[in-house]
């Protein structure tokens, strides 16, 4: 009789602890339900440049990209030459058999998911480094944040021989931009960004409306059109320093404060490549925002391409005994 008791409360008190621990499971499943996801926007833009002008994308922590971005010369000259100006064009095939290119070639590793650190061969013989830091990224969930935020810092330094170094100094070669980009998602396929960015020389060819400092602004869309492809535009606005400069020889030089850039995205799944036309033929965002040429037809515009691929560095993680 005592040995069924036992049996019969042990069966007792097996069930109430079995119940315990359903209701605590319940209560745990419950808190979770209850919990509000993070829930971060992703792909905003495919890859770190929209078109010529740096995107908020970030390169994947412990990754290293390879970019190439090749803008070739002029769609159409407007040159007399031996058979006339047809020929010769046709013979350009619309600036990509041309002799004037220019080819950006760089290489970014990223040490933590909010930094990119970069170097860079930005044509005509400019050499740059690039940071790029992640201030913000749009989310909603536990915090409410509309938008991604990152800030871009470049120093370019012009290796050529037509450059002058008042007495020697190289550090006047260097020229710097400081750039803040603000993005949103608004849905899968639409996405905008707002830049803004100061560029400083070190050295200026002095004169009327010369000054160290240009600003400009812009926007830039990027609208999805199926999973592996999109279109994208950008424009942006040199603010200041673009009309009536005089350089050293007392020449008035003016630029075109307007950048306009159409590209077509393709993700062929190992590589990011894009097809686009633009009216700057300059390799280095510097260049394009502070010193572009006017542009006085559609002929002088050209067509470019960027490609981007990056790789994973694998670290050994050593186990201590």
């Amino acid at each position: 009789m005592k040995r069924a008791l036992s049996l019969t409360l042990a069966a007792l008190i097996w069930a109430g602890s079995a119940l315990a621990q359903d209701d605590l499971l319940n209560d745990l499943k419950s808190e979770d339900a209850a919990k509000v996801k993070e829930n971060i926007a992703a792909a905003t833009f495919k890859s770190t440049r929209i078109i010529n002008m740096h995107s908020v994308e970030m390169t994947g922590k412990g990754n290293l990209q390879f970019m190439i971005i090749h803008h070739f010369g002029p769609l159409w000259e407007d040159t007399k030459v031996a058979g006339g100006d047809l020929g010769h064009n046709l013979g350009r095939f619309f600036g990509m058999n041309g002799n004037l290119a220019n080819i950006y070639m760089a290489f970014d590793y990223a040490p933590a998911r909010w930094l990119n650190l970069g170097m860079a061969f930005a044509g005509q013989g400019n050499l740059e480094g690039t940071a790029k830091f992640k201030l913000l990224r749009q989310q909603t969930g536990q915090r409410n944040i509309p938008v991604s935020v990152a800030f871009l810092s470049v120093a370019n330094f012009n290796t050529s021989k037509n450059v002058e170094s008042p007495n020697g100094l190289y550090w006047n070669r260097f020229s710097y931009m400081q750039q803040l980009l603000v993005a949103r998602k608004f849905s899968e396929n639409f996405s905008v960004q707002l830049n803004g960015a100061m560029i400083h020389r070190n050295i200026i060819a002095y004169g009327f409306e010369n000054q160290h400092n240009t600003w400009s602004a812009g926007v830039g869309l990027r609208y999805k059109l199926t999973a592996k492809r999109a279109l994208s535009f950008e424009f942006n606005r040199q603010l200041n320093m673009y009309a009536n400069v005089v350089d050293k020889g007392g020449n008035i030089v003016n630029y075109g404060p307007n950048l306009f850039s159409f590209g077509y995205d393709w993700d062929t799944g190992g590589h990011i490549f894009q097809f686009f036309v633009t009216n700057s033929g300059y390799a280095s965002n510097l260049a394009q925002l502070s010193q572009n040429p006017v542009k006085d037809g559609f002929g002088q515009w050209c067509l470019g391409f960027n490609l981007n691929r990056s790789y994973t560095i694998k670290h050994t993680v050593k186990m201590n005994k």
